[in-house]
């Protein structure tokens, strides 16, 4: 004689909520921490916070301090199958002083990606203070395949910089740029091979 289990229905509902609320838990979990990703830029390029550089709303400084800094250039990719790196690796200006530096970019894919560069400064205190008059991050880029863009980036280091008893005696900043695939070109930048690359000066990651 086989002997047949009897499922109690409220055991059985309560069962069914309690899955529903982890489901949505967790899906609110995800939800929350792809915000955070925005939020979080956003957060850093209004404040300068983590060595974000700031935008700058007018093209020059208004003085330009009798001093030199060195500006060095570091290039990374992250999922992209690009070759991406600064045209030439520092350049050494006045603080204060309005420089235009390049950036260059090849797509080595078979059809066009869309790429994304993220940034930052090293030190990080000096980000505030490292002023982007225009900028390829600023946009996204397009490139075809094998097509090569040269990529200009405007800047300069706002003389306030010097009264920072932290950076008085600065004489190096980093910029560092990360270039990513965009979400909607994600698939096609992960079925190519693995294009992780980094181009850096290990002094310029000192800072100074």
């Amino acid at each position: 004689m086989t002997r047949q289990t009897v499922t109690d229905p409220k055991k059985k509902n309560t069962n069914r909520v309690v899955a529903a609320v982890c489901v949505a838990f967790f899906g609110g979990m995800i939800g929350m921490a792809y915000a955070a990703v925005p939020l979080y830029k956003m957060f850093c390029q209004a404040t300068g916070y983590g060595g974000t550089t700031q935008r700058a709303e007018k093209q020059y400084a208004g003085r330009v301090l009798d001093r030199d800094i060195t500006v060095r250039f570091d290039a990374n990719t992250n999922g992209i199958p690009w070759q991406f790196q600064p045209v030439a690796r520092s350049v050494t200006i006045k603080i204060g002083e309005t420089t235009q530096a390049h950036y260059s970019a090849t797509n080595k894919f078979d059809r066009a990606i869309t790429g994304r560069a993220t940034f930052n400064v090293q030190p990080e205190l000096a980000g505030p203070y490292f002023n982007k008059v225009e900028c390829f991050c600023f946009t996204d880029t397009t490139l075809k395949p094998g097509e090569t863009l040269d990529m200009p980036v405007v800047f300069y280091v706002d003389p306030d910089i010097v009264n920072v008893p932290e950076l008085k005696d600065l004489k190096t900043i980093t910029l560092s740029y990360t270039m990513f695939p965009v979400e909607k070109n994600k698939p096609v930048a992960l079925s190519a091979p693995d294009t992780t690359t980094k181009v850096s000066d290990t002094e310029a990651n000192l800072g100074g």
